[in-house]
């Protein structure tokens, strides 16, 4: 059997803290399930995407990301900005 095994990385960014996000958690398989369980149970916004979680399983954590992925975290990011936007305007 060769099935492919879940991936999951979090990221998270603190302007005064890093230049750039860095991973916060990265996984493969039942530690990528508990990544992905704990997000939702925190109501945290959840972006699939299958070759970016590649890249970010790779790096390890605490570890920048790379200036090669600045772009698409970029749009990563504003589109979870975009949602709480839209989630505050109906609370």
């Amino acid at each position: 059997m060769n099935e492919k095994r879940r991936k999951a990385a979090s990221l998270s960014y603190n302007l005064d803290k890093h230049q750039a996000p860095i991973v916060s958690a990265a996984g493969k398989g039942y530690v990528a399930e508990d990544i992905i369980k704990l997000a939702k149970e925190h109501n945290v916004p959840i972006v699939e995407d299958e070759s970016l979680a590649e890249l970010l399983t790779e790096l390890n954590v605490n570890e920048a990301i790379p200036e090669e992925l600045y772009q698409v975290v970029a749009e990563v990011f504003a589109f979870i900005y975009e949602a709480d936007r839209k989630y505050a305007d109906k609370s």
